[in-house]
């Protein structure tokens, strides 16, 4: 009997001692991974178990870079979806909101320039959007990818961590010009096409980036403005303008004769054919706009599409030149009164007795 006892606690022990092939292909029970034990119970086999334990890591890698290849790409889909509906509701927005401040459409939907300026904050918001997802996604797959290897992400969180401060002081400037970018673009404070008073530099925009604004100014001169420096903005041209008058007349010259042949003169313009589609309102006389040394001021005052205004300034001076000589309204010039004085007796070729006056214009 004893002999049997001391039989089965030897083939215990040595049961014990024998490897279990689950555990040499896995390793301990708690850290086996779910992979290597799941190959281990359906194939009942230690070298399957090896093989998928050992393309674990890398197939998982695999996939979670694979799905955020396939995630960024729906996610880019998305975003030009969502930037294409914004332009859409942004252009009808702004010619509704004209339509209902005016009464007529101040913006020509068919023409370029509505397209340019939403084509430009599309690409600019789509830009912004497609970076900041795309490096969110494919640094969140970046990091569990180490954390499968296992690699500790936490002396590389606190580099990258100093590398961003780093980064962060040294690249100030340019991401102040890049966040001013996106926001004068998305305000649509400027558009291609505009004439613009940035402070430095008055022109034409021809570009607006995310880092610089890139403008040409009357002389030919191409300015570029980085857009942190820009403290305002003038823009003389967005959605309508108004060209501005000050005509001056003499003294002597009848107000409401002359104020209702300006306005004459200025309907005539705007009913004219080739003006008329330039032309917004009906143009408004303000009346006197002030007392000058040699002159009255009248200003006129005329509702334009944008940029039209400096070409129908300049009609309407040449029409109103024509106007008041046919009528006899004096254009003033600067005049002045020069006193002659002589201590003893004049010149003798002076014709002018001493202490007179002499008037020269």
């Amino acid at each position: 009997m004893s002999t049997a006892v001391l039989i089965a606690a030897r083939g215990a022990e040595w049961l014990a001692q024998s490897p279990d092939p689950k555990v040499d292909a896995c390793g301990e029970p708690g850290q086996q991974s779910n992979v290597c034990s799941w190959v281990f119970d359906v194939t009942n086999n230690k070298a399957a178990a090896e093989v998928a334990e050992a393309l674990r890591r890398p197939v998982g890698v695999v996939g979670i870079l694979f799905g955020a290849f396939l995630l960024n790409l729906v996610v880019r889909w998305m975003i030009r979806r969502f930037v294409r509906h914004l332009e859409r509701e942004s252009t009808q927005a702004t010619i509704r909101k004209l339509r209902k401040g005016s009464g007529i459409a101040l913006l020509d939907t068919t023409g370029s320039q509505p397209d340019v300026r939403c084509a430009q904050r599309s690409r600019a918001i789509g830009s912004v959007m497609r970076g900041v997802s795309s490096f969110l996604i494919w640094s969140f797959a970046i990091f569990w990818s180490l954390t499968v290897l296992g690699v500790n992400l936490a002396p590389l969180i606190a580099g990258a961590g100093i590398a961003g401060v780093a980064l962060g002081f040294g690249a100030q400037t340019m991401v102040k010009d890049f966040l001013a970018g996106v926001f004068i673009i998305i305000e649509d404070q400027i558009g291609v096409g505009d004439i613009v008073d940035l402070g430095p530099a008055t022109g034409t925009v021809e570009d607006v980036s995310l880092r610089v604004t890139r403008i040409r100014d009357v002389e030919g001169v191409v300015w570029f403005v980085p857009n942190g420096e820009i403290q305002r903005v003038g823009n003389l041209s967005q959605q309508w303008s108004r060209a501005l008058l000050d005509i001056d007349v003499a003294y002597d010259t009848d107000i409401d004769a002359a104020s209702a042949l300006i306005k004459a003169v200025a309907q005539d313009l705007a009913d004219d054919e080739e003006w008329s589609a330039r032309i917004l309102e009906p143009p408004e006389v303000w009346g006197v706009e002030r007392f000058g040394p040699d002159a009255i001021s009248i200003r006129l005052v005329i509702k334009t599409r944008p940029l039209e205004q400096f070409a129908v300034q300049r009609e309407l001076r040449r029409r109103l030149k024509d106007a008041f000589d046919a009528t006899g309204i004096e254009i003033p010039f600067p005049q002045r009164t020069v006193w002659n004085r002589y201590e003893g007796s004049p010149p003798e070729n002076s014709a002018t007795p001493p202490d007179s006056e002499e008037s020269s214009e």
